[in-house]
């Protein structure tokens, strides 16, 4: 694929699968004077649960609903290398339980993940049941920095009672969710902005990264970051060639991107992707709302939400993230 021409911080080429165009990553966020990239929506997870997801995805499952073809299906430690190569300095493990009495094990796998790779941020997840609110606080207490919520695979309303402690915990700690709660790309029980509403009229102080910014429901999940300061958005597959044939975002909302560009995070779903990475950067300024904006989008909002403290005018305490981010980079010409 090729870049669209006169966007700011446009990628020259956007590579291949095979290479995975990591010079014209590395190029983006270079001429954009940037350290690096934090992307905060990326999947590490148990060998045999990862090996499962992309059993779905190759089946096209009724989740998926679409030919997904996996970029960068490769063993851990390759796709580790990968994303260091590209220069993402921070990235997460989200990971997500479909039933009961598996959140716990899978929280269990990713602090030992983080542990092992320093890049990654310590992520950890719940599900809707009894110990959910212990295992959380033990997460909480391990260092956790972030979390995956997944309504539509896990198929439950944010608003069972079973999780109200859980919000409340990480309202009060000031660790962000990083939630899949849009209805794309297939509806689920609970999806769409109704139960988000609900949840953050309850939870006012909740720190939600809405995932793939809210698609296909993108203006009411907009209405909802104009409400709640603590909502955020991530830009996970949205903008790309692939998502704007089934769910494009619309174009008179674009200048409501600029309105909330500090509170836009990139995303890209790695490495479970039909494209390149340095696709989702092209996408993401060929939207051509200026280098400043993909300044904040690509590095500083995040580096900002990560390292706030409960009140979010602070740094976390020292030692209580697996990867700690890096400060909001200085504003300087762009350069390589």
């Amino acid at each position: 694929m090729t870049a669209a021409d006169g966007a700011g911080g446009t990628v020259a080429g956007c590579g291949t699968a095979a290479d995975g165009g990591t010079e014209e990553v590395r190029a983006f966020w270079r001429r954009l004077g940037l350290p690096g990239l934090i992307d905060v929506h990326t999947h590490f997870m148990p060998e045999r649960v990862l090996a499962k997801v992309w059993d779905y995805f190759d089946a096209a499952g009724p989740l998926v609903g679409r030919t997904w073809p996996i970029t960068y299906r490769a063993a851990e430690e390759e796709r580790v290398e990968i994303l260091r190569g590209f220069g993402v300095r921070v990235f997460t493990s989200m990971l997500y339980p479909h039933k009961p009495a598996m959140a716990a094990w899978l929280n269990s796998w990713a602090a030992d993940f983080a542990a092992r790779t320093p890049d990654c941020l310590h992520t950890a997840t719940f599900f809707p049941e009894e110990d959910a609110a212990g295992y959380v606080r033990t997460a909480l207490d391990a260092g956790a920095r972030v979390f995956k919520a997944h309504l539509q695979v896990g198929g439950y309303d944010p608003n069972d009672a079973l999780l109200d402690p859980v919000w409340g915990q990480l309202a009060e700690a000031g660790v962000p969710v990083v939630t899949h709660c849009g209805s794309g790309p297939v509806p689920g029980r609970h999806t769409g902005p109704g139960p988000v509403r609900r949840l953050t009229a309850r939870h006012p102080r909740l720190r939600l990264v809405v995932a793939h910014m809210g698609m296909p429901e993108y203006t009411d999940f907009l209405d909802l970051a104009d409400r709640h300061p603590g909502v955020h958005l991530d830009t996970t597959m949205a903008f790309t060639d692939f998502t704007e044939a089934a769910a494009p975002f619309p174009r008179d909302a674009l200048h409501r991107l600029a309105d909330l560009g500090d509170r836009i995070l990139l995303g890209t779903d790695f490495p479970n992707i039909p494209y390149p990475y340095a696709h989702a950067l092209d996408s993401l300024a060929r939207l051509g709302l200026g280098d400043d904006w993909l300044r904040a989008v690509c590095h500083d909002n995040a580096a900002r939400l990560l390292a706030a403290g409960p009140a979010g005018d602070g740094p976390a305490p020292a030692g209580t993230a697996a990867a700690k981010p890096p400060a909001p980079a200085p504003r300087r010409p762009p350069g390589g």
